[in-house]
């Protein structure tokens, strides 16, 4: 190692002062993100952390016998992605039994999964396909019927979350979960009849979605061995998407810290891959300024360390005051809910807490607003607390200048892009042309980050979200923003890289390639900055790298990442057929065929070749022999 050189890099003759590297990455197309330096084509990482950004030159000096060394083969780099808003804890305790309709191009293939799928199920398991997708995504561009979710599976039971909007249950689901021609529809929510008043496989959100996440609560769970399994999974198909961070939004049947259990002990063994900050939902309405109180004495944000800690309460803190998201639904009327609100925010504020708070309708902020406002009068805002408003599709300009002057921050989730055509088909193509106004939001000196609110509503792939920002499109292309109003390729990748570092406070060592940041990047399958708009959705990670550990690995990679234990249970959906289902960019389409054209060529010249050999076709001066199952 110190005689020979290694990729290209001649190592020192004497060992670095302050030790060697324990990696490089070289011959790279880097995108630092650091305004100071914005490229490279190479960097060295010690002890977690980026110790040296720029070229060959720069990095060799550092390198030691034990320093691994790898090649980019000119691949762009980008800082590790970092989703602001994803409901990661829940989707880890579940991943491994959910059959996952992510990237699926046909409904005809999401019932041939879900066919496959039911004869690998055992009795008392549920199939399960919840959230990620949409029937615009679909060829047929429709959802499917319980008929064909009994024809598919009649006697497994099936739940199919549709966004935030419905569930689809066959017979055996229904039979399941309990429901009979006596169950009453619960408060939000309806229970679909036949004529006969016998429910028909379909719950509604009428507008909340509470009937929808009870229904699933009733299907089996695993135990504690397989929920650690299965977050170590969901956490590696994250990283094959160059996702390094994610901010925890809690969520609905989330209990801290019961629910949080799992990622605290993978942490613990120094098994988590992404770095979590977390959030606190209070579960139990009437509780919740109790459940508040008694976090406050317990834990206190950034508890913890650079792999998970906390970063304070919300998306709600009173139930009262969650409008819902259901665009196929009216917007919600919502009752009286300040004075109880008011109360929790002062609570939090008052203790050095920060919050986040679900707020999809202007009519919804302007409220929450003017609570701040009276607080503000007392000195609570703003105090230094980080605090924001998630999802904000139609927040107004007269709002961004009131949540500027308080101090707040948004983060914002590409739910449009799969719930867009709903919205336009309610109120219209022009309103949905600033849904939500996202230029207005990053001119307004407000920070802003981006996520996507996996896994219920939109897919866990960050590139889905970026070719949302970047296009304007949705899952089943319908355009909804001019191109004044789509967010540029760079912004929209600070957004979802040192945005979500601003909302805990870690924009100092997060989201950006330089010395003293953590050693956090993605080497990407094609390259951001240069693809076609519509390839940003089939970009993959070949090689993610979280605190100088490789944590995913693909393609010329494949087998340098971390091992991890193989799917369980066996039946798992996700040992069949994986998390998110990639199909090849489009503009490759042509290219493919070409190859493919290439490749029979090749073929039938080898043929010929054979023939001649062997006397079957003149070339070689051997005899011409007619043999019918030869003739070209």
């Amino acid at each position: 190692m110190t005689t020979m050189p290694v990729g290209g890099l001649t190592p020192p003759a004497a060992p670095p002062p302050d030790g060697p590297a324990d990696l490089v990455l070289r011959n790279a197309k880097i995108h630092t993100g650091d305004p100071a330096r914005p490229a490279a084509s190479a960097l060295a990482v010690r002890d977690g952390d980026v110790v040296a950004v720029g070229d060959d030159g720069d990095v060799a000096a550092l390198l030691g016998p034990g320093t691994r060394v790898l090649d980019a083969l000119g691949r762009r780099v980008v800082p590790g992605l970092n989703d602001s808003h994803l409901h990661v804890i829940r989707g880890g305790l579940n991943y491994v039994l959910e059959l996952r309709w992510d990237g699926v191009r046909s409904l005809r293939q999401a019932l041939a999964m879900l066919r496959e799928q039911a004869g690998r199920t055992p009795k008392g398991q549920w199939i399960r396909v919840v959230g990620g997708w949409s029937a615009d995504q679909f060829a047929e561009r429709r959802l499917p019927t319980p008929a064909e979710l009994t024809e598919a599976a009649p006697d497994t039971p099936v739940f199919v979350l549709h966004l935030y909007q419905s569930a689809i249950l066959n017979r055996a689901a229904v039979r399941a979960a309990g429901f009979t021609r006596d169950t009453p529809d619960p408060r939000g929510g309806q229970i679909v009849r036949d004529r006969d008043g016998h429910p028909n496989g379909v719950l509604l959100a009428a507008p909340s979605a509470l009937i929808l996440y009870s229904t699933l609560a009733k299907a089996p769970t695993l135990d504690e061995a397989g929920k650690k399994t299965s977050t170590r999974h969901f956490l590696r198909e994250l990283n094959r998407f160059g996702l390094t961070s994610a901010v925890d939004a809690a969520g609905g049947f989330q209990n801290f810290p019961d629910n949080y259990a799992t990622v605290v002990e993978l942490a613990r063994a120094g098994q988590l891959s992404l770095r979590i900050a977390y959030h606190l939902f209070p579960q139990t309405a009437g509780q919740e300024l109790a459940d508040l109180r008694r976090w406050i004495d317990t834990v206190r944000p950034e508890d913890g360390d650079a792999w998970l800690r906390l970063n304070g309460a919300g998306e709600n803190l009173t139930w009262a005051a969650a409008d819902f998201e259901n665009f196929s639904e009216p917007r919600p009327e919502l009752g009286p809910y300040e004075a109880e609100f008011e109360q929790a925010v002062r609570l939090l504020m008052e203790n050095g807490w920060g919050f986040r708070l679900h707020a999809t309708y202007d009519e919804t902020i302007r409220r929450d607003l003017a609570v701040f406002e009276k607080l503000a009068a007392d000195g609570l805002f703003p105090a230094g607390n980080r605090w924001l408003f998630d999802h904000a599709e139609t927040v107004s300009p007269a709002s961004l200048e009131r949540i500027a002057a308080l101090g707040g921050s948004l983060s914002v989730q590409n739910r449009m892009s799969f719930q867009g055509a709903a919205f336009a088909e309610r109120y219209g193509a022009d309103v949905a042309a600033r849904t939500p106004p996202l230029r207005e939001m990053l001119t307004s000196g407000i920070p802003v980050a981006a996520g996507t609110d996996a896994t219920r509503v939109s897919s866990y792939n960050p590139w889905v979200a970026l070719h949302w920002l970047v296009t304007g499109r949705t899952v089943g292309d319908l355009g909804l923003y001019p191109p004044q109003r789509r967010v540029p390729r760079e912004t929209a990748l600070e957004m979802y890289t040192r945005g979500g570092a601003r909302i805990t406070g870690e924009e100092d060592v997060k989201g950006v390639l330089k010395e003293g940041c953590y050693a956090d990047f993605a080497v990407l399958s094609h390259d951001y900055f240069a693809v076609p708009d519509d390839d940003i959705a089939h970009i993959e990670s070949l090689l993610t790298v979280v605190g100088g550990r490789v944590v995913y690995a693909a393609g010329e990679y494949e087998g340098v990442d971390e091992a991890i234990e193989p799917v369980s249970p066996s039946w798992s959906p996700v040992a069949r057929f994986g998390g998110y289902q990639a199909s090849p960019p489009p503009s490759a389409t042509g290219a493919r065929q070409a190859d493919r054209v290439a490749e029979a060529v090749a073929a039938s010249e080898q043929h010929r070749q054979w023939r001649v050999d062997r006397g079957f076709a003149p070339g070689r001066g051997g005899p011409e022999v007619f043999d019918p199952c030869y003739v070209l």
